[in-house]
């Protein structure tokens, strides 16, 4: 645990340059707009421990898979998000030596990341050997409002000397990922061009055959006045820049507006990439970097009326939330229904960017909370259009009759993870995509997604756990064997609780969904039934699945057991470990740990949240109970989950700490592995456990319910929360709960049981509840 960035309410600051956290500040002060994103490299040279990082949303590369035993079903790669073109450099050489921050004295260093305008500001004061300085300040956005342009306003002021400097801007598409399988480069050269003020490369991926051009345009600016500068151009493969040299003198003040524009095959024809690159450099140079800003920083605005949560007296919980907020806001913007989220958002190359479960089963409930509805729905819509995919992953591994297994990672559909644990147990994956049909129709009330998309997706999966489970004569129940849970720390487990449990919790709502479509509309599932030649002896076999199914317990100690043989592990809680022993992924083998008792993330648990309302309060605090001690909290996922289920149990102080382990997770670095990408999934799950921990959200019969409590530490807090057509604005202090109406329609909520009627416009109080 790091404990080095300043608390602010709205900005992420490190004071003091800290070369041996570089690539960890790298990670926390990316940017993004949902397009693309760059980590927070400096853009002068910089020969210290670091990870280039320039990404766009869904260029990838499948790199060949790298395993040490084939298995008949691995996927033939792992896709990546790639490193793309290097568009922020601006290479600074004084008197012949070349300004970086590793090898000349740092005098003094600052980073800021501006949340509330989305900006990255750094300013340093750096001496070279001959003892010149020289102060830099740097601004940078990738503008949210024109997501195909980055802009920096990039000044550097000599300051005890005059003399000659040599300011090289660059566009580098010679990139690398550091996570290659076989240290290949992804990009293939197209064409690259430089002329004075302008370049640009164009490169395409190898075997996906995505196009990119990234091309510059800049000015520089002598105390404010334009400077005329001739530029002595070069190319080379995947490289285009222009060198300029400047006579400057001590306390003058000179300014670089480098205007970058970021275009793909995506979007746009392949053949005229470059014009279209160069007239969106000319549209970002015509605004000019103070209009680009103007326009970005109102769309943040905007954003953050939508969903920020304002927190009393408590500046780190403050800080965290909305940092959180912020990356999950820049990560994925829900214009465009072939991007997801990917685990690391535009921060690192971990994981490989592509989408898991974390976005159904975290991310989803955020969306659909804080922004417009569409965009919730094409996470939804994602997946409906990889079904056909799901279906041939499903066949790959042996099953039939359109069974459909979605794919742990993917970019198209495909599967591409390649540990076998993962790729063939973790199956309740499926479940959770299941799930956020359910939960997108009872939160949203579109009730015409399950006809036109959801049900489609339904059948699919119920007919892979139809398949998936088998009868056993001994016990005379369905059983699953050979799975994975959601606890990683176990592999190929028989009769996970919650896989069981998913499984036939999708069973029984594809049962239930069915029969509302044939009610609502007979010809919609006729057409369905007619295309996926549907049989009603399956909905015979799922509903004895439904009946039959074998779920493991302890009925002594009134708990679901996470999997046959759990009590046959030494149950030694996670406070009896030496300190030395954690994070145990970083110090003991995989077989010890798999033989342990000890829980990476929720499981049991996980299950008790998506399915409270099955369970009476005293079974959740049993499970609650016996399994928290046990778990290491290792996954970035289950701290959230473990603050909510506390929240609900009364556990008031322990759901804070999990709350504040969540929230600041990369900010204090918990788990010593930010330095490879910020976790952006888990950060939906910290507004979860906001909202439905602290607010006591929840979505029933139509409405939304609240149990807010105040947790001790805090002053008081607020929340807006979109439901349907509604806007509410919710604060919570120790006296009273107070509701507000932004939006134009009534609305009804509960509140600690009440149900409290908010007209349109208008505001309504409740005294709280606290104790």
């Amino acid at each position: 645990m790091k404990n080095y960035i300043r608390h602010d309410e709205w900005k992420i600051i490190e004071d003091g340059f800290n070369p041996e956290y570089n690539r960890i500040s790298e990670s926390l002060f990316s940017i993004g707009n949902g397009y693309m994103g760059q980590r927070a490299n400096f853009e002068e040279t910089y020969t210290g421990d670091t990870l280039q990082g320039s990404y766009v949303a869904g260029i990838y590369y499948p790199d060949k898979t790298r395993v040490g035993w084939w298995k008949n079903g691995y996927p033939e790669y792992f896709a990546k998000v790639l490193n793309a073109a290097n568009w922020i450099g601006i290479d600074i050489e004084i008197n012949g030596s070349m300004l970086d921050l590793a090898v000349w004295k740092v005098l003094e260093f600052s980073r800021e990341l501006h949340m509330q305008e989305g900006f990255l500001y750094r300013r340093a004061v750096v001496e070279d050997l001959n003892g010149n300085q020289v102060r830099i300040e740097s601004k940078r956005i990738c503008s949210l409002a024109d997501p195909e342009i980055g802009a920096i306003k990039y000044t550097f002021t000599p300051i005890n000397f005059d003399g000659d400097i040599t300011v090289t801007l660059y566009i580098d598409g010679d990139v690398v990922n550091e996570d290659s399988n076989y240290n290949e480069k992804f990009w293939k050269e197209v064409d690259q061009f430089a002329g004075n003020g302008v370049g640009w490369v164009v490169s395409e991926t190898k075997k996906t055959g995505f196009y990119v051009a990234t091309g510059m345009r800049y000015e520089v600016r002598q105390n404010g006045e334009k400077m005329n500068l001739n530029a002595k151009s070069e190319t080379k493969p995947k490289y285009a820049s222009n060198k300029v040299s400047l006579r400057v003198t001590s306390g003058t003040e000179y300014t670089i507006y480098k205007y970058a524009g970021v275009v793909t095959s995506e979007y746009h024809g392949t053949s005229d990439l470059d014009k279209v690159c160069e007239n969106i450099l000319n549209r970002a140079v015509e605004k000019g970097f103070e209009g680009l800003f103007h326009d970005h920083s109102a769309v943040w605005r905007k954003k953050w009326e939508e969903s920020d949560i304002i927190i009393g007296g408590d500046v780190a919980s403050q800080q965290g939330i909305r940092y959180n907020i912020f990356q999950l806001n820049q990560t994925y913007t829900g214009e465009d229904e072939r991007l997801n989220i990917g685990p690391k958002g535009f921060t690192g190359e971990k994981y490989g960017g592509s989408t898991y479960w974390d976005t159904e089963a975290y991310c989803l409930p955020f969306y659909l909370g804080t922004a417009d509805g569409h965009v919730a729905r094409n996470l939804l819509i994602y997946r409906y259009k990889h079904l056909e995919m799901a279906i041939k992953n499903a066949e790959k591994l042996g099953f039939k009759e359109g069974a459909a297994l979605y794919p742990m990672v993917t970019m198209n559909g495909e599967e591409c993870h390649n540990e076998w644990e993962i790729t063939f147990e973790e199956i309740h994956r499926n479940g959770a995509i299941a799930y956020a049909i359910y939960d997108y129709i009872r939160y949203t009330g579109d009730a015409a997604y399950l006809g036109k998309y959801g049900l489609e997706v339904l059948i699919a999966i119920s007919r892979f756990w139809s398949q998936r489970v088998n009868w056993s004569d001994e016990k005379q129940q369905y059983v699953m064997l050979g799975v994975t849970g959601p606890n990683e720390y176990e592999n190929n487990v028989n009769n996970n609780w919650y896989t069981n449990t998913i499984a036939v919790w999708t069973l029984r709502y594809t049962i239930e969904s069915i029969g509302k479509v044939i009610s609502e509309n007979t010809a919609t599932w006729e057409s369905l039934r007619s295309k996926l030649n549907f049989k009603e002896n399956e909905i015979e076999k799922w509903k004895d699945i439904c009946l039959k199914m074998y779920y493991p317990e302890d009925k002594e100690r009134g708990i679901f057991l996470q999997q046959d043989g759990f009590l046959d592990k030494e149950l030694i809680p996670v406070r009896d470990l030496l300190p030395e022993n954690v994070p145990l992924n970083q110090h003991w083998s995989w077989d010890r740990i798999l033989r342990s008792c000890y829980i990476k993330q929720a499981d049991v648990l996980q299950g008790l949240l998506l399915f409270e309302d099955n369970f009476d309060t005293a079974t959740i605090k049993k499970n609650f109970d016996f399994y928290e001690p046990l778990t290491v909290h290792e996954s970035s996922l289950s701290p959230s989950v473990h603050a909510i289920q506390a929240s609900l149990l009364g556990y008031r102080q322990m759901a804070y700490t999990f709350y504040l382990r969540t929230a600041r997770l990369d900010l204090d670095d918990y788990n010593n592995d930010t330095q490879d990408g910020c976790h952006i999934t888990s950060m939906a799950g910290t507004w979860m456990a906001f909202t439905m921990g602290f607010g006591g959200m929840r979505a029933k019969n139509d409405m939304l319910h609240f149990s807010p409590f105040l947790p001790d530490q805090w002053e008081s807090y607020e929340f807006s929360i979109r439901f349907r057509d509604a806007v509410l604005h919710i604060g919570v202090s120790k006296q009273h709960i107070v509701i507000r109406n932004t939006s134009e329609r009534d609305i009804e909520i509960m509140v600690y049981d009440t149900c409290v009627s908010v007209a349109s416009g208008g505001e309504s109080e409740v005294a709280a509840m606290h104790a």
